[in-house]
């Protein structure tokens, strides 16, 4: 067995403060922080007040579609990370594409809110599967990657506590989104979207912070990889020098 597949001892310590800070950096890197929530709400919160005022589908639509893609070119022009940019506009252009191809209007919220409710179902049953989802995206942002299935048991409980808190808000998100894909007009559903866009997402995310900080550190498996890499190379360079030695004496 080697020293990554050993298990840890499962302890109930919290994290330093510095490892702490570690974690809302990460949870941050992972979510786009600030910065990608408003991206992901503008170009919905322009399609809904665009329909509101002139009920015209096709203005509303080009102009969200514009939205994101000018939110990617600046992203591009500073030079910064592009991941939570491109997945809006993918998002806002299945949502164009449908709502163009039905004519209705509110055809261009179903692909986001289909893509809700399979979320909500991916981290629950991930997490029953015992390989929560929030530890499959977290992973490797924490350096830790699947180390914590076997080696850090309290980390792998504080992974599936928050895969079950993002499912169970997903899904009460979903509780509320689709009877009003089938009741409510177009710029009722695309108001209450714009409401519910930030507010369950923090919650999350805050659930996370709060169980991960709680939970032991991650272990860092690429440190323990290189120093074992080192290791291995001091090694091979002593048994040279002894075996250059050996021929030397004799």
């Amino acid at each position: 067995m080697t020293s990554l597949d050993k298990p840890t001892q499962d302890t109930d310590q919290t994290q330093p403060d510095d490892a702490r800070a570690v974690t809302e950096a990460a949870l941050f890197e992972a979510f786009g922080g600030v910065r990608g929530m408003v991206e992901t709400v503008l170009p919905g919160l322009l399609f809904v007040a665009i329909f509101t005022v002139n009920k015209n589908l096709h203005m509303a639509a080009i102009a969200a579609l514009a939205l994101s893609l000018i939110l990617v070119v600046v992203r591009l022009a500073m030079k910064d990370t592009v991941k939570h940019a491109f997945s809006g506009v993918f998002g806002v252009a299945f949502g164009v594409v449908f709502a163009m191809f039905t004519g209705n209007a509110k055809d261009f919220y179903l692909p986001g809110m289909l893509y809700t409710l399979g979320m909500a179902l991916a981290y629950i049953i991930t997490t029953l599967a015992g390989v929560p989802l929030i530890g499959l995206i977290l992973g490797p942002i924490f350096k830790e990657n699947l180390s914590w299935r076997t080696r850090n048991p309290g980390r792998k409980k504080a992974y599936a506590k928050a895969s079950w808190a993002w499912g169970l808000i997903l899904l009460a998100k979903c509780a509320i989104l689709f009877p009003l894909y089938w009741w409510a007009d177009t710029a009722q559903l695309g108001w209450v979207l714009v409401i519910l866009k930030i507010p369950p997402f923090l919650l999350a995310v805050w659930l996370t912070w709060v169980f991960l900080a709680k939970a032991p550190a991650p272990i860092d498996v690429f440190a323990e990889m290189e120093a074992e890499e080192k290791a291995a190379e001091e090694r091979k360079a002593a048994a040279e020098a002894a075996g250059g030695r050996h021929r030397r004496e004799g």
